[in-house]
């Protein structure tokens, strides 16, 4: 019975009481999930339960969705809750995982800490997921395909039903009688699942009709090679990594440990991990570049790059070079492209002098033409030499905040006073969480 086999994968996965959040998109699967919940709720009360419809806005039928969602939600007393999300493709990013990314990120923001994220994936989309990654030439990670349970948010992603076909689901529905909505995109089969889940994968399982099963079996052993791997990378892994987030490469004497570091340091990053064909660019273009390059591989969303022996994954920014703004005594000022706060604060133990009376201050970002002589350094230089001395990236320099006090350079922001304008009255604080 299905209702007995998901509770006990839930009090399996969960033995503690917690909460879960269904991602309820209407169709027949999470409509299923929906019921069997419902059921859970009601017979272990001591659980609680919440619903999120993520509304995409993709199809002309995306608010009656939203509107059935949330009379079946009623209906199994369950709160439901909508995200309205929109949805761009570009040259390096399909439409699917366009959605797919919005849907999670907006999913995330229900997950707190001990919760659970439940999704309706089934054996069915398994088998398909599997064969997706044999299609893209994937090794052990990508052919371990979806596991049961994986860190989300602040909270965990369970898919208590991974073991279950669509055929169990199907029935389940027809049994009592539920409903669901048809997404029309689901019949699109320029859609890569599409064209497995309506021409290939039934062909497949009407010749092996264990196949789910089968497959199933060994996305689970490439799931323990790969886990096994990881954690014999990961101190290895700890050893090489910074503070910033990047590693040291010096510290890689094997080619084929170092391609598997660089992929485990992008993935706990939660960055799209590359192909093989990209992890190889990186390695030969990246890694292994002369030590007075700079190169730089763009991957989906970030880029690979290396200053000295480190590298580094860096999102993208936008051009702040023509961005200033004054500045007043112990008074926070938030600086664009989510570079953090900085304050000029008063300390009786800092390094910069206090403004003098209806002396302008104010912080910009445009190093072109400054020169300065750091505290305790001998001579002026271009603050491009001093950012090199300093090692700080290339594509940091434009985004590291300059102190002026009237027409002069102050002060670098998170390395030094420049010479003249030291004092023990304040202290330059800059708070930013992504240096890189």
């Amino acid at each position: 019975m299905l209702f007995t086999h998901f509770s006990d994968t839930l009090l399996r996965l969960c033995p503690q009481p917690s909460q879960f959040v269904l991602a309820l998109s209407g169709g027949l699967d999470s409509r299923v999930l929906l019921h069997l919940l419902s059921r859970f709720i009601q017979k272990h009360p001591h659980y609680q339960a919440l619903a999120v419809h993520v509304h995409h806005g993709l199809s002309p039928n995306a608010d009656r969705w939203l509107a059935q969602c949330e009379a079946w939600a009623k209906n199994d007393a369950l709160t439901l809750h909508c995200e309205r999300v929109s949805v761009q493709s570009g040259s390096r990013i399909s439409l699917e995982q366009a959605a797919r990314e919005a849907r999670y990120q907006a999913l995330a923001r229900h997950v707190q800490s001990q919760e659970y994220l439940l999704t309706a994936q089934h054996a069915d989309d398994q088998l398909e997921t599997v064969l997706l990654a044999l299609k893209r030439g994937s090794g052990p990670a990508g052919l371990a395909a979806m596991p049961e349970v994986k860190p989300f948010a602040n909270g965990l992603h369970l898919r208590p039903l991974l073991d279950v076909s669509r055929a169990e689901l199907q029935a389940y529905a027809n049994e009592h009688q539920l409903e669901w909505v048809d997404d029309e995109s689901n019949q699109d089969r320029r859609f890569d699942r599409n064209f497995l889940r309506l021409d290939i994968v039934p062909a497949l399982t009407s010749r092996w009709p264990g196949l789910r099963q089968a497959v199933a079996r060994s996305a689970a052993l490439c799931g323990e090679q790969q886990s096994l791997l990881e954690s014999l990378l990961a101190d290895k892994l700890h050893q090489m990594s910074a503070p910033d987030g990047s590693i040291d490469l010096s510290a890689v004497t094997d080619e084929r440990q170092g391609r598997a570091l660089v992929r485990l340091w992008l993935q706990r990053q939660d960055l799209p991990v590359p192909s093989k064909a990209q992890l190889e660019q990186i390695w030969q273009a990246v890694c292994l570049a002369r030590d007075d390059a700079n190169p730089c591989v763009s991957l989906t969303g970030y880029e690979v790059r290396r200053y000295q022996s480190r590298l580094y994954a860096v999102r993208p920014r936008q051009d702040v070079t023509k961005w200033q703004s004054a500045m007043t005594l112990d008074t926070p000022c938030t600086l664009p492209a989510s570079l953090g706060v900085i304050t000029l604060s008063s300390h009786s133990d800092g390094k910069l002098r206090r403004p003098e009376p209806g002396e302008r201050v104010w912080v910009a970002f445009d190093p072109s033409g400054v020169q300065a002589k750091p505290l305790g350094r001998a001579g002026r230089r271009k603050l491009k030499k001093l950012f090199q001395e300093y090692g700080v990236p290339s594509w940091q320099r434009r985004q590291t905040p300059l102190l002026f006090y009237g027409d002069k350079l102050a002060a670098v922001a998170g390395l030094f006073v420049v010479e003249g304008f030291e004092g023990n009255e304040c202290e330059l604080v800059w708070k930013c969480d992504h240096l890189h």
